[in-house]
């Protein structure tokens, strides 16, 4: 099985165009499936093998059958794992039998007549806009290039909405400070890297201004390094790092709801839809290929429904 997981990562890779983090995902779900299967055959009495063995490689295909993958859903729910990761872990294993079919390594597809868990559309997790202003104005509290650095980092995401792994990728010759946009490159499932442009409000780039002109330089350790964003050994930083970061200065801003590296991107986006902006534009800001994912922002609340419900209705007035 080792054998067609590498093969299949490479496609996703190649033809797809799948980032890494991306491609780790599924190489740690088919990992979990082949121990599972492992697993399973050890029960069965079939091998006496320990779970994490390294023994993916004598695992047959005639071993991945329908009652397999069936087998696999339930030991993962028995293990209490959430319907999304369950959903997710569906995605990946049904993605990969699709193209062992499609290249000939098997005669079926044992997936093809298996549905995805249905897991119901919750709202993003978003703070407001005085919450918001709290976590940006926290930095400023210190005058370290740490926190000059931090601040900008705060701004510029919330200025655009760009994902974290967008933010740490920047190079610093990204953000025109002059025209006040910045050029962001993400990714689309089967298409590959793609690039957008942002419009940047003053205050953000005064914030990347001053890191750029004055913490930056302090922190860098070699010239030839392109990061925007460097850590304390003058490296590009990286989203784990960014998440600790964001941690702390969450904790020291005194915001109680749950601040996660994406509560900026949604906040973002629900605050420019919430003063008028077209649903459009947002789905284009925030660079997401279908306008589909972009409408969950529109969803009201349980008490914006209940607001709209009373106004609506002739018998609540």
């Amino acid at each position: 099985m080792k054998q067609q997981v590498n093969a299949f990562l490479g496609y996703l890779a190649a033809e797809r165009g799948l980032a890494a983090n991306t491609l780790a995902a599924y190489n740690n779900d088919l990992n979990q499936f082949a121990d599972y299967l492992v697993l399973r055959r050890s029960l069965d009495g079939i091998v006496a093998v320990s779970v994490g063995g390294h023994q993916e490689d004598s695992i047959a295909l005639s071993d991945m059958g329908r009652d397999s993958v069936m087998g696999f859903f339930l030991h993962l729910r028995d293990k209490g794992y959430t319907p999304s990761t369950i959903a997710r872990k569906t995605a990946a294993i049904k993605s990969f039998f699709h193209f062992l079919a499609s290249k000939g390594f098997i005669a079926e597809d044992p997936t093809a007549s298996i549905d995805s868990p249905r897991i119901s559309k919750s709202l993003p997790r978003a703070a407001s806009v005085e919450e918001i202003d709290a976590l940006l104005e926290a930095p400023t509290r210190s005058t370290s290039p740490e926190a000059v650095r931090d601040k900008a980092m705060f701004e510029l995401l919330y200025a655009t909405g760009m994902r974290v792994t967008e933010l740490v990728s920047l190079n610093l010759g990204d953000v025109e400070v002059e025209q006040a946009v910045v050029r962001c490159t993400g990714r689309s499932a089967g298409k590959g890297p793609r690039q957008r442009t942002i419009p940047v409000h003053a205050t953000a780039i005064r914030a990347v201004r001053g890191y750029v002109d004055g913490a930056r330089p302090v922190m860098l350790r070699d010239n030839e390094e392109s990061a925007l964003f460097l850590n304390h050994r003058g490296e590009r930083l990286t989203r784990q790092g960014f998440w600790l970061i964001l941690k702390q200065w969450a904790r020291e801003s005194g915001v109680t709801t749950q601040i996660t590296p994406h509560t900026l991107r949604h906040s973002f986006a629900l605050h420019m839809l919430k003063n008028g902006v077209d649903l459009r534009a947002v789905q284009l800001l925030l660079g997401h290929a279908h306008i589909s994912t972009t409408q969950i922002y529109t969803y009201p609340s349980e008490d914006g429904l209940k607001r709209l419900y009373e106004t609506a209705h002739p018998r609540a007035r």
